[in-house]
C-alpha cells in the first residue's frame, strides 16, 4: 500500500495548528508538526516530509529564514503562511523560495486543495516518489506499473489484476481510441467473441474505483462506436 503524503505544519498559533490538523488528517495525510523554524529544521534531519505549510511570523526562527534554510538542501513544497496580504510580502514569500501563498485568515478548504495541487506538481516533475520511471500521472490520476498500485487524488485505489492491466494499457495509450477487442487480446490474451461484455464489465468497475463520478468518467472516456481510450495528461 502507498504511504500516505507527510505534511509538516509551522506556526506557534495552537489553534491554527489544529484546525490544520482536523482537516489535513481527514484528507488521510501523515502530519507533523512544529512551532517555530528551528523545531521545523530539526524535523527535516530525520523525517521525510513531502511538503511544508510555513508561517511567517514566528518567535526564535520565523517563516522566512526557515524557508531560506530549507532551500538549501530540499525543494519539497512550501506554503506560506501570513495575515500580511500585501504584494509585496506575497512576492517576497515567493523569492526566497516558496511555492504558494495564502493569507491569513484563509479557507481550510482552500489551503487543502492547494496543498493538493502542490503535491501532484511535485511528483510530476521531482523525485518526489520513488520509481519514477514506472509512472504514469494523468491529472490527480498516478499509476505506478513497478508496484502496480493506483493513487487517486492522492488516495490509494484497490484494483485487480485484470483491472490494473486494463488501466495500465489505456495509460500507456493514453489519448489513442483501444478497441474492446484490442483491450481484449492484450489483457485476456485470448481471442475475442462479439458477445463477450468482460471489458465492459471492467471499465465500469474500473469507472466506480478512480472517476470521482463514474456516470461522467474524466479518465477512461468511451468512444461510441469504436472503444475506450485514456485521457492525455497535460
Amino acid at each position: 500500500m502507498a504511504q500516505p503524503a507527510s505534511i509538516l505544519l509551522v506556526d506557534d498559533e495552537q489553534d491554527i495548528i489544529k484546525l490544520m490538523e482536523i482537516y489535513f488528517g481527514n484528507e488521510g495525510y501523515r502530519i507533523l508538526k512544529a512551532n517555530d523554524g528551528m523545531q521545523a529544521l530539526e524535523l527535516l534531519k530525520t523525517e521525510v516530509i513531502d511538503l511544508i505549510i510555513l508561517d511567517v511570523m514566528m518567535p526564535n526562527m520565523d517563516g522566512i529564514e526557515a524557508c531560506m534554510k530549507i532551500r538549501e538542501q530540499q525543494k519539497m513544497p512550501i506554503i506560506m503562511l501570513s495575515a500580511k496580504s500585501t504584494d509585496i510580502d506575497k512576492i517576497t514569500g515567493l523569492s526566497i523560495g516558496a511555492d504558494d501563498y495564502v493569507s491569513k485568515p484563509f479557507n481550510p478548504l482552500e489551503l487543502v486543495a492547494r496543498a493538493k495541487s502542490q503535491l501532484r506538481r511535485y511528483h510530476t516533475f521531482n523525485d518526489g516518489r520513488e520509481s519514477r520511471e514506472c509512472e504514469w500521472v494523468i491529472d490527480d490520476l498516478v499509476i505506478n506499473t513497478d508496484t502496480h498500485e493506483v493513487w487517486v487524488d492522492e488516495k490509494a485505489v484497490h484494483l485487480t489484476p485484470r483491472e490494473f492491466a486494463v488501466l495500465e494499457l489505456l495509460a500507456r495509450h493514453q489519448g489513442s481510441v483501444l478497441s474492446m477487442e484490442q483491450i481484449y487480446r492484450q489483457v485476456w490474451k485470448e481471442e475475442f467473441m462479439e458477445s463477450n461484455n468482460t471489458v465492459m464489465v471492467h471499465i465500469r468497475k474500473l469507472r466506480e474505483k478512480i472517476e470521482p463520478d463514474s456516470k461522467h468518467p474524466k479518465f477512461i472516456q468511451t468512444v461510441w462506436g469504436v472503444g475506450y481510450k485514456m485521457m492525455k495528461s497535460h
